[in-house]
Formats: C-alpha cells, sequence, structure tokens
C-alpha cells in the first residue's frame, strides 16, 4: 500500500480506501463484510469510508463491529451526514441539529469516540451555510471528528465553505465525488478550485460501479451476482449498460494486458495518475476483490498510456461540470 496526505493536511490516507456504500448491511452477508475489511487491512488500507444513511445504520455498525478489535489510532475512518435517517423534518439535511445528533448516533455505531473525517453528504438547500458550517466547527472542537470534508458540492459551494471554515478555524480538507475515466465532471472546476484551496478528491466509483472491471460484455446480460444483475442495485450502472461502452471498455484490455494489469487495475490506476486524488473508494463483495484492486497502487501509466485510454473512453465519458449532483430538497 501507498499513502497520501488529504489535500494540504497532514492527515496521511492509504491510496485505496475500503467503503462498504452497498456491500455492508444490504449486499453481503456480515461473515463476507467482515472477510472483506479483513482483507484490506492484509493488503494494508487503514482507511475506512461509510456514512449514516447507508442501510440505514446498518453499515456503520458492521463497519464498527469489524475495526473494533484493530488498534484505533493506526486507524483513519470516515462517515458522512445529510440523507433522511428517519420520519421527522429534522432527520435530515445539515441543520445544526442534525448534525449534532447524527454525530453521536455514528460514533455509537461505529464503536468509537472519534473519527478522522466528517462529510457533508450533500449540499442542504434547506439550511444556511453559516448554520451548517458552524454545527460542523463545534463537532471538531468537541474532538468528535478532526477534520471536515464535503460531498458533491460544486465548485462555488466549495469555495463558501472552505471560506466559512477558515473563519471558524476548522479544516476542510476533502471532497468525495464520482469519478472514474468515465465519468469526469470534476476536472473542469471542482479540481481546480480544490487544488487552490488545498482540499483533496477521495473519489467514489472509479470503477463506475464496475462498468470498468470489464465484467460486462456487450450483447450479453449483466453476469449472475453483479451489480448490473441485482434488481435493487442495477439502477447504479443501468446508464452504462449499452453496447457502445461496454465494447469500448473491452478495448481497454489490450492496453491492460500492456500494463500487465487488468481493466479494473488499470482503470484504478488512471483514477490514482490524478494528482489532486488523495485516495479512491473501492468496494467488495469478496476478499479477492480487494487483493486484486490493490495492485493498481504505485501503478504510473506514462502518457502514451494515458492519451491510448482517453482517446478511447471519449467519445463515451461525461465531463460536463453541470453533471456535479444537483442540490437535494429535504422533501
Amino acid at each position: 500500500m501507498e499513502f497520501r496526505h488529504l489535500g494540504r493536511s497532514g492527515l496521511v490516507i492509504s491510496e485505496l480506501v475500503y467503503g462498504n456504500w452497498i456491500t455492508h448491511g444490504g449486499q453481503v452477508e456480515e461473515d463476507a463484510a467482515v472477510a472483506c475489511v479483513n482483507a484490506a487491512l492484509d493488503a494494508g488500507i487503514t482507511t475506512f469510508d461509510t456514512a449514516d444513511v447507508y442501510a440505514q445504520g446498518a453499515a456503520e455498525e458492521v463497519l464498527g463491529r469489524a475495526l473494533k478489535d484493530q488498534r484505533r489510532d493506526g486507524l483513519e475512518i470516515f462517515t458522512k451526514v445529510y440523507w433522511p435517517m428517519g420520519p421527522g423534518k429534522n432527520d435530515r439535511g445539515l441543520s445544526a441539529k442534525h448534525i449534532k445528533e447524527s454525530i453521536d448516533n455514528s460514533l455509537r455505531r461505529l464503536q468509537t469516540d472519534r473519527v478522522e473525517l466528517y462529510q457533508a453528504h450533500r449540499w442542504d438547500v434547506e439550511t444556511p451555510l453559516e448554520e451548517t458550517m458552524q454545527a460542523f466547527a463545534d463537532v471538531v472542537h468537541s474532538g468528535k471528528a478532526h477534520y471536515i470534508g464535503v460531498s458533491e458540492w460544486t465548485a462555488d459551494q466549495i469555495r463558501a465553505g472552505a471560506e466559512l471554515a477558515k473563519e471558524l478555524k476548522i479544516q476542510l480538507v476533502s471532497s468525495q465525488p464520482q469519478y472514474s475515466a468515465l465519468w469526469r465532471v470534476i476536472e473542469a472546476e471542482v479540481v481546480p478550485a480544490s487544488e487552490e484551496l488545498g482540499i483533496g478528491q477521495i473519489v467514489w466509483s472509479p470503477l463506475a460501479g464496475g462498468i470498468l472491471s470489464g465484467k460486462y460484455k456487450p450483447g450479453q446480460a449483466a453476469p449472475a451476482g453483479s451489480r448490473g444483475a441485482d434488481p435493487k442495485f442495477g439502477r447504479f450502472v443501468e446508464s452504462w449498460m449499452n453496447d457502445d461502452v461496454l465494447e469500448r471498455v473491452q478495448q481497454l484490455g489490450p492496453i491492460a494486458e500492456s500494463q500487465g494489469l487488468t481493466i479494473a487495475q488499470l482503470s484504478l490506476a488512471w483514477v490514482l495518475q490524478n494528482t489532486n486524488v488523495s485516495a479512491a473508494i473501492i468496494g467488495a463483495t469478496r476478499p479477492e476483490q480487494v487483493a486484486e484492486n490493490v495492485k493498481a497502487v504505485g501503478v504510473k501509466l506514462d502518457d502514451e498510456v494515458m492519451e491510448q485510454i482517453n482517446k478511447l473512453l471519449e467519445p463515451v465519458s461525461v465531463t460536463d461540470p453541470k453533471e456535479t449532483t444537483a442540490p437535494n430538497p429535504r422533501a
């Protein structure tokens, strides 16, 4: 495993972060989830990302149990707040009430007294940013989190949040956007703003929901047991399930082979070439998937290989910064 600073902060994290968005408490049984966490630890991954809303708290609970016997000071645990966690109007969003109640609930589920990073899971159009950032400052100053971050905020939103964070004497160090060789919307605006502000990207879906693993073949049904074949989770990849995309992904095979990599490893290595990316989040349903993904760490792709990948995927990749997740009302 290799490690990078999270933005310009002093916090060092593993280049691959183990995340449990869909898997823990949902797609896989707990024994399998724990086996995947252990595989991540064995591979040298020290950074783990979750959120309160994943499986409505169950993902945090599974991760807490899986990590409870590990040396806490050797881990970096991240979680997030925003999405509904109950039926009430105040059980969601980025109000001071919801943030302060949510951090306590997350810490209880994770079986820890603090998280290294507490993140706003989306931008809240109904709460003044000043209230949100003051609540995050209270969380940091109370010792319940060391740093704060955001997820799927636009460049302008990140700038506004960073300005208030500085005034409140806390560090906004990270952005967690979707990013892959197929989904490149952060490159035009979010990345330049983040570089200026000292903010690092912790990217999710670096394999485009598994599309960039090469396991989905044009003209064929999604493999049994894959996300694309799952009635509940297939919607997360359906936009990529067309023959033009899948054929181009298959054409990555010879490029990957020339580098001694699989298509998935090549795709992860592509993401990690971006110097503003502090880490890429990987998930797994089987321990061997973790071991395979880790082989992308430390790979340096030369300019010619990067150009080949970009040229091949350019006609099907998404680059418009307006595609950054739009504000979500609480309704």
